[in-house]
Parts: C-alpha cells; structure tokens; sequence
C-alpha cells in the first residue's frame, strides 16, 4: 500500500482552534505533518490559534479559513482552498460539534436541525467533497470525533445521540465504498466518554473525564499505524 511520510501531509480540522481540535492540531504539528488546516465559524479564533502555533512550533504549516459548516457553498470554498493550496488533503477530521440540552418533549426544530446540520450533514459534505482525490491518489486517512452518545442514548440530548449515531452509521458505509473499491483509505470513528478540555495539560483531568491529551495521543497512534492495519471504532474514557 502506498505510504506518506507526515511530512509530505496535509491535515483538516474542522474547530481546530479549541478543545479536542486544538489538541489534535498540536499533535499533528509536533508529529512534523506538513500542513495543518483548522477551519471554523470564528475567523478571530482561528486566525489567533494560528498565529500562536506558527510561533510555537515555526515556520507556517497552520492555516485558517473561516467558514459555516451549514452552509454548503462555504464547505466548497473550504475544500478548493485545500485542493488548490495543497494539492490533496491527506487527513480529514470531522471534529466539530455541539449539543442542544434538550428532553424529548423539549426538542425543538431549531434545535433538532443545528445540531444534525453540524454534527452529521457537514461531516457528510466534507467527505463526499474530499473522498474522490483520496480515492485517485490512492492514500487517506477519515478521522470522525463521535461520542458514548452515539452509542447509548440520553435523555437529555436526543439530537446529539442521533447525530452521533449517525456519524458512525454514515462511517460504516463509507468504510464499505472503501472496501469495496480496494482503496487505501481508512476510517477511524473516536467515541470518547467525558473530555476535559480545560484543565492544563500538566494538571489531572476532572474527576470522570479523560484529559484532552489522551485523544490526541490516541490520534497520534491510529496514524501512525501500518496501512494495512484496521482501526475502526475507538471507545475511551474514564474509569
């Protein structure tokens, strides 16, 4: 299967600029990946995290673009300002999310539509849009960040289990195309419990959650895996 050294690869993070992005998106550059994308809705934050991390681990392999994932258009603009750039992109990671506390009786179209829109159709758009370069050049990597939500329903986020739920449906099925077409693409599905993501990373986590260092460790380790090495659902969290 054809290999690519991290060097030579460019990364997507959808909310790379916080949290368990953020993470992800320092792991990528202290790992020497070539290009890191962090694309998201708030130009200011992006384009600070951007500047913080091209002064922390030099030169100028992060780059911002401000975009809505809802709307369809803006996630076109994205991925051609990928492919134009870069020429591929290598690693997608649908990261961004959110959840609207309500109960059943609660849910709100409103609500019901913000978060599938995000956290499921805007995945779905990213990687139809991203699927056909990695299938012509033969290499790529799909990391989605899903949840314990998309494995057990709770009662006060319906909406996001079922767009949790989703992700990982939608995974399997490109997992099929993948198989299907013999192609050297993989597709790594993180279903963490609890993240800290504000604690310091040289303090413990909260007590129930796992530090947001943990998932980047694990995304440092699924791609660093042997291509030929099948890693699909990934479950952690705390004890």
């Amino acid at each position: 299967m054809k290999e690519k050294s991290f060097a030579d690869q460019t990364a997507l993070i959808t909310g790379g600029a916080t949290g368990i992005g953020r993470s992800f998106t320092e792991t990528l550059l202290e790992k020497g990946f070539g290009n890191v994308v962090i694309a998201s809705r708030r130009k200011e934050v992006i384009d600070e995290a951007t500047n913080e991390l091209n002064q922390k681990y030099g030169g100028e392999r992060v780059h911002s673009f401000a975009f809505d994932l809802r709307e369809k258009e803006q996630t076109e603009n994205l991925v051609e300002f990928c492919l134009d750039k870069f020429g591929a992109v290598d690693v997608l990671i649908n990261n961004s999310g959110l959840a609207v506390p309500e109960t059943v009786l609660e849910l709100t179209d409103d609500g019901w539509d913000k978060v599938l829109d995000i956290n499921l159709r805007g995945a779905m758009w990213l990687t139809k849009m991203l699927l056909p370069k990695m299938f012509e050049q033969d290499f790529g990597d799909i990391v989605n960040v899903s949840s314990q939500a998309g494995k057990n329903g709770y009662a006060d986020v319906p909406s996001y289990c079922v767009s949790k739920y989703g992700l990982l449906g939608f995974a399997e099925s490109v997992r099929d195309d993948v198989r299907k077409r013999n192609a050297n693409v993989r597709v790594f599905n993180f279903c963490p419990g609890l993240v800290d993501v504000e604690t310091p990373l040289d303090k413990k986590p909260r007590d129930g959650f796992i530090h947001v260092k943990n998932m980047a460790k694990t995304l440092a380790f699924s791609l660093s895996l042997d291509r030929n090495v099948i890693l699909e659902d990934i479950n952690i969290y705390s004890r």
